[in-house]
């Protein structure tokens, strides 16, 4: 297990490392080429180069436990750099459209043999990175070649124009295909905003019924009532759980560590697997302000 996990993060920072130096190699041949649909691509790519690398970085930590300081661990980092990513995206995808929309009124000429020797070298590093993931079977290494994949289709469109432009004069294809490709970076931009608001905002997972779940639990036999329930994700895909639960009389040692293993249960069943559970005994206040109120009724 442990020789797999190194192998994967060694495949991943291969293709961390070609995806960077093509990105590189892309933006100097989009200046060189006068293509803005190359400059497109570098930007896809570079969007991909920062999400091999947090995988390379992240999947080095998937064993490392919390520290004092961070006590739930690493998860909430690659949140962190979700954020990052998507600022970058929005701003390079920006600097692309002011390059593509104005040739669109006034198309100008890219160089047509140039672009398809990119494609053919974008086509080829793309699948030589997908050929070294294709093996690993981590969350990481099955994102990173889901973007690997974009990247060669992207190369096969951009090939296509070349060859296209190589014997036709339609100049405007190419600005065409690179709010096209801008377009597409962004749909996934503002997807991926969106999913890092929430988690941030620590909202109720979309997957878990909030309610069905407290229903749940308070049909349980010994379960007088129950509050205080909140439930957040850490990173989208592992989530944290806190409740409060009135029991209807006083418990034994074998009744409450019943209970309790049935209310983990419930709650394993919706997803959750970090969870804290307070138990309060019949007329129990679990916190009252200076003016008499339940602070716990929240």
């Amino acid at each position: 297990m442990e020789h797999h996990h190194h192998g994967a993060v060694k495949n991943i920072k291969l293709a961390f490392f070609l995806n960077l130096s093509f990105t590189i190699i892309e933006f100097i041949g989009g200046a060189l080429t006068n293509s803005t649909a190359i400059l497109a691509d570098a930007v896809h790519d570079l969007g991909d180069s920062i999400a091999l690398g947090q995988a390379w970085y992240f999947e080095s930590l998937t064993h490392k436990n919390g520290s004092k300081r961070y006590t739930f661990g690493y998860k909430r980092f690659t949140v962190v750099g979700a954020l990052v990513s998507t600022l970058i995206l929005i701003v390079s995808s920006a600097y692309v459209l002011t390059e593509a929309i104005p040739r669109l009124l006034n198309p100008q000429q890219a160089n047509a043999e140039g672009m398809l020797l990119l494609a053919v070298l974008g086509v080829a590093v793309n699948s030589i990175a997908v050929f070294r993931l294709s093996k690993d079977t981590g969350i990481n290494a099955r994102v990173v070649k889901l973007h690997l994949l974009e990247d060669a289709l992207g190369w096969v469109a951009v090939l296509v124009v070349a060859i296209v432009l190589m014997f036709k004069d339609i100049p405007i294809l190419d600005p065409i295909l690179a709010i096209l490709i801008t377009l597409y970076i962004l749909t996934g931009v503002v997807k991926n905003l969106k999913k890092v608001i929430t988690i941030l905002l620590q909202a109720t997972p979309d997957k878990i019924n909030i309610e069905q779940l407290e229903g749940d639990i308070k049909a349980l036999k010994q379960v007088k009532d129950a509050h205080h329930l909140h439930i957040w994700s850490l990173d989208g895909e592992e989530h944290v759980l806190t409740i409060h639960l009135v029991v209807r009389n006083k418990l034994n040692p074998s009744e409450y560590a019943e209970l309790k293993q049935q209310v983990k249960s419930i709650i394993r069943s919706e997803g959750v697997f970090h969870s804290t559970i307070e138990i309060e005994w019949p007329g129990e206040l679990c916190g009252i302000d200076d003016t008499g109120h339940n602070r716990c009724r929240q």
